[in-house]
């Protein structure tokens, strides 16, 4: 059994002391960071040191194209996750997850990758890659809480990922909020922990988003020269429609790599780095049915990032909408990610006059999204709930997503 800190202790058994207690915040913490707050000082006896937040993301478009070097287009949610967080004066790593009740303790010096696997090695392995990047960064008393759905193809993991990371920067000085290069060094850490740590490919999209994003807009981001570019994202009367439909979702189960691996496979075939590099005819001339399929996706989406922007500029919704139900098309049947709750979500979304429906994350599962206008909301809600029910699926959560701010100090 843990011997939890007496009252009067700071961190690693010491003594507490004025550095130990947060400044006092000019609003009420709210929501997660709330929860958090509390956590600690149940579990710990004191306050944090710090209070970071980091969002989940819904990516408007662009699936699949951050590991092909290509194009995205995401925005942060308002929904967040929580860290609340104090250094210790020794290696140790003591880790609590409130929303599943879970507690996890590991010395910084035993991480490595595949060590911890789990929900653990995402907090774990973001602190690792920042100390393997010439960082100081020590032990830490760490307690999480989220309001970001897991497993909603909604970025959950580097919601977790960028809340630490953040922490970590304020409590040990890293001077890594400033500006977008210092923010970037972050998202490439918090990648490197999902990537090696646990074990999940991605490539970069979710962590950058959440590390990069600013409220009302989405991102424009560019995998092959690491460019970003804020797009305002107003729909005058309109809104996004998140359709969680609770079909889990896991990029560490195998289908995600494969993904990424044939497209690795069909760029070798056609002498290219990536196939950013390539062409519509070009990927036509792949003999293989399933590269060619994959390749055609990942050429097409970019084309359709790049149009989606430009319509985004020009105030087009109607074509902005045209082009998401194209990339759900196009992962449907050519990337096949796609799964009967998503497609059924799309299909009932543009049937009561959505202008544009597709899935979101890396598929297999999760969300979709819809582009509605907002007094359609409730009829749309209907029909997805609907035609949920007729099939058999169990109920959906749909919410508005609204374009938030990214990772941030709140304390």
């Amino acid at each position: 059994m843990e011997t939890q800190p007496r009252t009067d202790e700071g961190p690693a058994g010491r003594p507490a002391t004025p550095a130990d207690v947060p400044p006092r915040t000019r609003a009420p913490l709210k929501g997660p960071a709330h929860v958090a707050h509390e956590g600690f000082i149940r579990r710990l006896g004191y306050p944090p040191a710090a209070i970071a937040m980091a969002p989940g993301r819904v990516n408007i478009i662009g699936e699949h194209t951050d590991y092909n070097a290509g194009l995205c287009l995401p925005m942060a949610l308002t929904q967040a996750t929580a860290a609340a967080a104090s250094p210790r004066e020794d290696d140790e790593l003591r880790i609590w997850s409130l929303d599943i009740d879970r507690h996890a303790s590991i010395a910084l010096s035993d991480v490595a990758p595949g060590k911890p696997r789990g929900w653990s090695g995402y907090v774990a392995g973001t602190l690792w890659a920042l100390r393997e990047a010439g960082f100081p960064v020590g032990g830490m008393e760490i307690v999480i809480a989220s309001e970001v759905p897991v497993g909603a193809g909604l970025s959950s993991s580097a919601a977790i990922e960028g809340a630490v990371a953040v922490a970590a920067t304020a409590l040990f000085g890293l001077g890594l909020l400033d500006d977008d290069a210092g923010r970037r060094v972050l998202a490439l850490a918090c990648r490197r922990a999902e990537n090696e740590i646990v074990g999940a490919p991605t490539g970069g999209l979710d962590q950058t988003a959440s590390l990069l994003a600013r409220a009302g807009h989405a991102l424009r981001l560019d995998f092959r020269d690491d460019s970003v570019a804020h797009v305002p994202f107003d729909l005058a009367g309109h809104e996004i429609l998140v359709i969680d439909t609770r079909a889990h979702h896991s990029l560490a189960d195998g289908q995600y790599g494969k993904r990424r691996t044939e497209c690795e496979e069909a760029a070798r075939l056609l002498g290219v780095e990536s196939l950013r590099e390539v062409s519509p005819a070009e990927v036509e001339a792949l003999t293989d049915p399933v590269l060619r399929r994959r390749a055609r996706h990942v050429v097409s989406e970019n084309a359709r990032v790049e149009a989606a922007v430009a319509a985004l500029e020009r105030h087009d919704l109607h074509e902005l909408g045209l082009l998401m139900t194209a990339s759900h098309h196009s992962l449907r049947v050519d990337y096949e990610v796609s799964c009967a709750e998503l497609d059924v979500a799309c299909t009932a979304a543009l049937s009561v006059g959505a202008l544009g429906a597709r899935m979101t994350g890396g598929g297999f599962g999760g969300s979709a999204i819809a582009l509605i206008e907002t007094a359609a909301r409730v009829a749309t809600e209907a029909a997805v709930r609907r035609a949920f029910a007729q099939h058999g699926f169990g109920e959906p959560n749909l919410f508005v997503a609204t374009p938030g701010p990214g990772a941030r100090v709140l304390a």
